[in-house]
């Protein structure tokens, strides 16, 4: 799958829809998403929550790895690693660029640089995703 409806349509229902991903732009080596920084996805002091930012740019790196995978192919996340740069505020909309540092035939390691909608850098989240065989 490698349009941006098929994979919007892919997440409906499921944690990324939840958390209100827009995919703004697709390519083989390039992911990049809009999300709003909502009430239930900030801490108590009006700041995106740690663990959004995070989910938020997996979300994009499997989505990176899905638009690479062959048929019959499947992954799943096996590290990543987040630094913290600046806070999002409630009411603001972040957007996570996804780029991929290595699309191997068993790995795929993606970058995700997550900014403020003045474009301030927020985090950066590094991450493996595994390829694995799709289950029977």
């Amino acid at each position: 799958m490698t349009d941006m409806e098929g994979i919007q349509k892919l997440f409906a229902g499921l944690f990324p829809d939840l958390m209100g991903i827009r995919l703004t732009a697709l390519a083989p080596d390039r992911v990049v998403a809009e999300m709003a920084v909502r009430q239930d996805l900030c801490t108590a002091g009006g700041i995106l929550h740690g663990g959004a930012s995070m989910a938020f740019a997996d979300t994009l790196g499997a989505i990176g790895t899905i638009v690479n995978l062959a048929e019959g192919k499947r992954t799943t996340t096996t590290d990543s690693s987040t630094k913290f740069i600046a806070g999002a505020r409630l009411g603001s909309t972040v957007t996570g660029t996804c780029v991929a540092l290595h699309r191997g035939r068993t790995t795929m390691v993606w970058q995700t640089a997550i900014t403020s909608a003045e474009g301030k850098l927020c985090a950066v989240v590094t991450q493996t995703q595994l390829v694995l065989d799709a289950a029977p």
